[in-house]
């Protein structure tokens, strides 16, 4: 009978083996399953595994003992108390990984055989426990450490953003769209002070103390509440040197979370990195840093200049002409004449007048990559609709979200006069015809870059012999006087009228020439671009 006991008791420890080790290596799962095996086996109704933390015990998992929560320290007087007056070593007792600690058994006194069982299933679980421990070290320490990637990422991109921008309220308003953003903070504030510069006040859902207070701050970050604000709040100073120019403020997290350390350490880096894009900002205003920048300017404006048409094409029954002039030394106007395929006399050839928001380099490279894709399209040319979709969604996908160009593109046969455009709301484009009527190509679509995945409509028109066609910016039409008056259409087809009969050179020095006498010296505040084409009169 001993021997056939001995057996079984083997045969269940084997079993039991197995089961732990083809568990997976997620440590609260394998204590869960160790302890059902132990409870089930001895039948008792209270048990604790305790794991080995520093030079203590401290309760991993609990059955039937309500009063120990998971961290709780557990040494042996503590489990008498508690009703576990059974206590075995998970491992070397003298070094025990940890240790289990039972209740009475329901079968009354425990065993001999019971405890050898229990004692051999403890040693084999150990090295199993063991590997499932630095398994989930592992997984923490690789929480950490892309959890530190990840700061350092957005540390980057923020960097990145500093960087791109010389404007101070940009790089407030960077700064703490990263901050609020990371913690989900809805209550957040920047404010500055330097001396000499614009105060940056950027304020949401906070009412913001005594300034004087926030000037003392030095320290990386203080807790909100030692400068009147609410409590969970955090504050980082901005520093220029030894002198505190602004705070940074974030206000309490959602579920009233407390800022961990590496949070505000993460953030005094980022506010950090915003003080010295700050210094930056207010030093490029006052220093040679302007003069470096009209440079640049000037180059960029040369090689703006390069991308609009050198030369009109030579087109059958058609002439034409362009002029562009810039309110500043980089303008956000593209006018462009394009043969679609090869170039000739009699091939179709695709006009278009583009207004790009904003001003500087950012609209100049806007512009160029919209020739660069206009002339990527047209060597196979797509349906106009297509075409103009193709271009918003290639400059949606490559310009900032704030950038977007209002264009009309009309696709002209030089043989027929047919026409076909797209007007992306842009200006009306004008047709005098000739004999006097004005007909008006409104919007076919919304702006290109605006959004993605747009439709855009398409309308057709022709030009017969002795018709002309004028393309423009709003520059033209929003033109001001002294009084701040616009220029508006009803003057432009009155020109228009007045110049019919020359050719399109002519008629674009008069519309100039009308535009500078009604502004009569107020400064020209958008860049004015025109495109004239015109049918000839056939006999």
């Amino acid at each position: 009978m001993d021997s056939q006991f001995e057996a079984s008791q083997l045969q269940a420890l084997l079993e039991s083996a197995k089961l732990l080790a083809g568990s997976s290596l997620d440590l609260d799962g394998l204590l869960r399953h160790l302890l059902r095996t132990v409870m089930g086996r001895l039948l008792v109704m209270r048990a604790v595994i305790a794991i080995r933390e520093g030079a203590g015990m401290s309760v991993a998992l609990a059955r039937g003992v309500p009063q120990l929560k998971k961290g709780d320290p557990l040494n042996a007087a503590a489990a008498a108390e508690l009703g576990l007056p059974t206590i075995f070593s998970i491992g070397d007792p003298a070094e025990p990984l940890g240790v289990l600690a039972v209740g009475a058994c329901a079968r009354g006194t425990m065993e001999d055989n019971e405890r050898d069982f229990l004692q051999a299933l403890l040693g084999i679980a150990a090295s199993i426990i063991q590997n499932a421990a630095a398994h989930d070290q592992v997984l923490k320490s690789n929480r950490v450490l892309d959890q530190k990637i990840q700061e350092l990422r957005a540390l980057l991109d923020l960097v990145r953003g500093f960087a791109s921008t010389v404007d101070p309220e940009q790089v407030a308003q960077l700064l703490m769209l990263t901050l609020s953003g990371r913690w989900a903070v809805r209550k957040h504030a920047i404010l500055t002070w330097k001396s000499g510069q614009p105060a940056i006040e950027r304020v949401k859902g906070l009412e913001i103390p005594d300034a004087a207070r926030l000037r003392e701050l030095a320290d990386p970050w203080a807790p909100g509440e030692a400068v009147g604000l609410p409590a969970g709040s955090v504050v980082f100073p901005i520093r220029s040197g030894d002198t505190t120019t602004g705070a940074a403020i974030c206000g309490p997290r959602l579920g009233n979370q407390p800022y961990a350390e590496n949070d505000l350490e993460f953030g005094s880096g980022l506010v950090a990195q915003a003080s010295v894009a700050l210094d930056n900002a207010w030093h490029f205003r006052d220093t040679l840093y302007r003069q470096q920048l009209e440079k640049e300017l000037a180059l960029a404006s040369s090689i703006q200049k390069d991308l609009f048409p050198q030369s009109m094409p030579a087109l059958a029954h058609s002439d034409m002409a362009g002029r562009n002039r810039q309110a500043r030394e980089i303008g956000g106007d593209y006018y462009d004449v394009l043969p679609v395929g090869e170039p000739g006399p009699i091939s179709p050839h695709l006009f278009c007048v583009c207004d790009i928001s904003g001003k500087g380099i950012s609209a100049s490279l806007l512009m160029a990559n919209i020739q660069a894709t206009l002339r990527a399209l047209l060597y196979t040319l797509p349906p106009m609709q297509e075409l103009v979709a193709q271009v918003n969604e290639l400059l949606y996908a490559s310009t900032p979200s704030n950038k977007y160009a209002t264009g009309f593109f009309l696709l002209y046969n030089p043989e027929s006069g047919d026409c076909e455009y797209v007007n992306g709301g842009h200006n009306d484009a004008i047709i005098l015809r000739g004999d006097g009527k004005v007909e008006m190509l409104g919007a076919t679509g919304m702006p290109i870059g605006l959004l993605p995945k747009r439709e855009f409509d398409s309308a057709g028109a022709k030009l017969n012999s002795g018709d002309l066609v004028l393309l423009y910016s709003d520059g033209v039409p929003e033109a001001w006087n002294t009084a701040e008056e616009e220029f508006g259409n009803e003057r432009i087809i009155e020109c228009l009228r007045e110049t019919a009969n020359l050719p399109p050179e002519d008629i674009l020095d008069h519309l100039f020439t009308r535009i500078d006498q009604f502004a009569a010296g107020a400064p020209q505040h958008d860049d004015i671009t025109m495109l004239v084409l015109k049918r000839r009169e056939t006999p």
